[in-house]
Order: C-alpha cells, then sequence, then structure tokens
C-alpha cells in the first residue's frame, strides 16, 4: 500500500464559547453569596450599572434611544434557553436568616489563633530560655494539621547542634499543652498523653493502648480478654473510655471562621400550595444608570470616544441583567420541579423521598441536563423541614415487589432504623437485613446493604456486638 503526504480543505462547525456566554455559564453555577460578591465588583467596575433597593421597569424607548438606534436596526437579543442549552451540551463541571440592617459602624471581624499560634503563646509562657524557645518554634513548625510531629528529634537535634535529650525536653514540655495530645508522634503516645492528663495511665484502658493495641484496632476483644484475664464486658466499657479520646487533637483548634449556610432558595407551604422563591435578600438589585442615558440623549457635544465607551458598557449592562434574570428563573423553574417530583418528602419526611436523576427534571422542564447540574451544584435550599443541598433530592432508585420504586436514600434510613431497634447482643447481618427488608417489600441485595451501612457510618454486626 503507497502512502502519500498531501493538504486538504475542509469545513468542520464547533461551538465557541465566547467570553459573555462563559460569564452566563458561570453565574448560573454560582451560589448566592458568590454572586452577590460578582455583583458588587460589576457595579464598581461598569459606570451604567446602578444598585437599587426596588427595581425599576426599564423604559425600553428610552433605551434604544440611549443607543441611538434606529427602527429596525436593534440587535436582536438572543434566545437565552437556546443558548444556554447548547453551550451546556459542551459539559462542564458541574441557616439561619441573616438579618439585614444598615451599621454606623464597621464591623471588625474577631481574629482567631491559628493552631500554630496558640501553641506558640503557650510555649512563650512556660519558659524565656530563648534555646529552648527557638527549638520550640521549629518543633511546633513541624507539627501537621492533625497535631502529631513529623520528623525525628536526631535530625532536629543535629539541625541546633544540640543533644538528642534537649529537643526531647522541649518537645515533652510542648506535649503538656492544650489541647491534650499534641505533640505526639503516632496515635499511640497521642492516646497515652490524654489518659496521662486524665491520671489514668495505670487503667485498664492505657493497658489496652500500651500493650494490645493492634487487637484493639482490630476489635479483637476476646483474645484481649483472654490475655488480661478479665471479662469482654469489662473490655467493652474501656473501649468506652477510649472512645472519649481525641485522635486529632489539632482538629479542635480552627484558625478559619465558621461557614454558614446561606439558603440560596426558600420553600413555604402556603396552604396546600408549596411556593418557591429565590432568596435575594443581600443580592444587590441592578439597574441601568439613568445619568449616562440622559447624557448620549440630550448633550451634543460629546465625544464618539466617550459615546462609544457608553455604548459598549450599556450593552455589558442590559447583558448582565438579562443573565441575571435568566439565572432567576432557570432557578425557580428547576426547584418548583423538584418540589413537584419530591412533594411528599416535604409532608412526610427522608422516608418518603422518591427516586430522581438530573434528567428526569431536565425532560420535565424541557432544558438540558448539564442546566440542571450547574442550577443543583453548591446551592441550599430552606424547607419547613430544614436546610438542604439541591443534591440532596436526587438519587438512585430501588425496587419493590409491588413494582414500584424507593430512593435510596429512603433505603439507608430504614436500615438505620433497623440497626437502631437491632438486640445489641445478637446484631443482624447485612443478610438478615435484607431479608427483613424484603419481608417488607423492598428488594435490595446483601451486598447493597453493606454498601448503605458503609456509607452510614456504621459497623459490621461482629463490630457492633456488645456483651
Amino acid at each position: 500500500m503507497e502512502m502519500k503526504m498531501g493538504m486538504r480543505v475542509a469545513m468542520h462547525q464547533r461551538l465557541v464559547m465566547t467570553p459573555r456566554l462563559q460569564q452566563a455559564l458561570k453565574l448560573l453555577q454560582m451560589p448566592t453569596l458568590e454572586l452577590q460578591q460578582v455583583l458588587k465588583q460589576e457595579i464598581l467596575q461598569n459606570p451604567l450599572l446602578e444598585e437599587v433597593d426596588d427595581i425599576e421597569e426599564l423604559d425600553e424607548d428610552e433605551v434604544k434611544e440611549a443607543e441611538g438606534e434606529k427602527e429596525g436596526e436593534k440587535e436582536e437579543d438572543p434566545e437565552w434557553e437556546d443558548v444556554f442549552e447548547t453551550a451546556f451540551n459542551m459539559g462542564g463541571t458541574g441557616g439561619e436568616e441573616i438579618e439585614h440592617r444598615d451599621d454606623l459602624m464597621e464591623r471588625v471581624p474577631v481574629a482567631k489563633q491559628s493552631f500554630s499560634d496558640n501553641l506558640l503563646s503557650q510555649l512563650r509562657l512556660a519558659t524565656d530560655d530563648e534555646e529552648m524557645l527557638e527549638i520550640g518554634e521549629y518543633l511546633i513548625g513541624s507539627f501537621d494539621d492533625s497535631g502529631y510531629m513529623i520528623g525525628s528529634l536526631k535530625d532536629i537535634a543535629r539541625t541546633f547542634n544540640v543533644e538528642e535529650e534537649v529537643v526531647s525536653n522541649v518537645l515533652e514540655l510542648i506535649q503538656t499543652f492544650d489541647p491534650p495530645g499534641v505533640g505526639a508522634r503516632d496515635i499511640k503516645e497521642c492516646l497515652m498523653l490524654q489518659l496521662e492528663r486524665k491520671e489514668m495511665l495505670g487503667s485498664k484502658a492505657a493497658i489496652i493502648i500500651n500493650n494490645y493495641f493492634e487487637e484493639f484496632k482490630l476489635r479483637k476483644y476476646l483474645d484481649i480478654s483472654k490475655k488480661m484475664k478479665i471479662s469482654l464486658k469489662d473490655i467493652q466499657t474501656q473501649a468506652s473510655i477510649i472512645a472519649t479520646l481525641d485522635p486529632k487533637p489539632g482538629l479542635s483548634i480552627l484558625a478559619d471562621n465558621p461557614r454558614y449556610v446561606i439558603p440560596d432558595l426558600i420553600i413555604d407551604r402556603v396552604g396546600d400550595k408549596y411556593v418557591v422563591t429565590l432568596n435575594e435578600r443581600n443580592v444587590p438589585q441592578l439597574r441601568i444608570s439613568k445619568a449616562y442615558r440622559d447624557e448620549l440623549r440630550t448633550n451634543p457635544k460629546i465625544s464618539t470616544e466617550t459615546k462609544d465607551f457608553i455604548k459598549e458598557r450599556l450593552k455589558n449592562a442590559k447583558w448582565l441583567i438579562q443573565t441575571i434574570e435568566q439565572r432567576r428563573r432557570t432557578m425557580i423553574k428547576v426547584m418548583e420541579c423538584i418540589v413537584d417530583k419530591q412533594r411528599k418528602f416535604f409532608e412526610k419526611g427522608v422516608i418518603a423521598l422518591r427516586p430522581l436523576t438530573l434528567q428526569q427534571v431536565a425532560v420535565e422542564i424541557d432544558m438540558h441536563e448539564s442546566t440542571v447540574s450547574r442550577v443543583t451544584t453548591s446551592k441550599y435550599v430552606q424547607t419547613p423541614r430544614g436546610v438542604y443541598g439541591l443534591k440532596f433530592f436526587f438519587s438512585a432508585k430501588l425496587s419493590t415487589e409491588s413494582g414500584g420504586n424507593i430512593s435510596s436514600r429512603s433505603a439507608k434510613m430504614k436500615i438505620e432504623q433497623i440497626i437502631k431497634k437491632e438486640n445489641v447482643k445478637k446484631p443482624l447481618s447485612d443478610q438478615k437485613i435484607a431479608d427483613i427488608l424484603k419481608s417488607d417489600g423492598l428488594i435490595i441485595a446483601r451486598r447493597t446493604v453493606a454498601k448503605y451501612r458503609e456509607q452510614l457510618g456504621v459497623l459490621p454486626a461482629r463490630h457492633r456486638k456488645e456483651y
């Protein structure tokens, strides 16, 4: 077969993501708090955008006049539904009400110490020895987020050209700081430091950690009871004590302020209906500046450069306002469909949650599946039953003997309820739970029960057994 090199011309259609379209997609996916910041930034950058308390309807005749458009020359706005749907075909990544008031005084955030700063403060109070302070700062800098020391004492001693014992003494000093267990080199040392703080070094719990920690991790209580010559019930009591200790003490000190969930949507029950509204209380309401429109309309001496600048900013402002309105309609449309599909959840709770997929909602509201994905990503809704992420309402389906389907979340709740009611001395196996569910009409395999049990954070039957 002969092979030759050559050139040929071909034409292909390809969708190109314009900067404006990319902005529209980002705005659709943004949660309310992030949108609030973006809109405030847009107001600063575009002088034709104004923030108002009450939205005023735009006079279309004034807009046409401001743009200097003539009859028949007005650029048609795109069909937003088609634009979004086409663009989404390309794929992509998928509380409490805050009182609004104008404070006369600026709110100053309360400064919080980081984990390292907290330990350094304690170190400076514990000693004024320069060498110990220097070594202590180095040690604290080598702690990970959980509070464990990374690295060897020998290497640190070599760094400071001192005896290893000197570094060890500084570490022992730090291990007396709060939170208890900080500065440990492994989990055994961490737990023992906490027991020492509780004056329990001679307890059975300390003996188990010191001598039988590997068996304890594997919950081989019978082997430990034989070696320690104590009852299984006593072993279980000691296990409960050990469970109160913190294996990651460093995480108890957080540098970041707590993050509160602000719902993007609100669902209220009005009579027999559930009404969906957007939580736009803190989102800037935008309009086009009348002053700049009047400048274009009434000032004949305005320069061509200034006129072009105002026209461009006016076009961008209109695009942004339309995009925000499209986002609002799309979010409400998706949420109303979810409410319609999951009405029993709002009346009876999680046990009544129905199986639902993004595709089902997309078909119902005549949108692309990726549109629904973007709307439901990183967003929350406040309902009469609490605040939930929108992704919560989507789950796989499981078959029942009656021919119907139930949500996998409902199945998890049923499994959790069965385990809560079991005899702790004779815990139910995964197969037994599957049999119980089958007797209730739910067809589910043993391995599926095991998967849901693990997702619920529930141990296997042999590890749930109490004596």
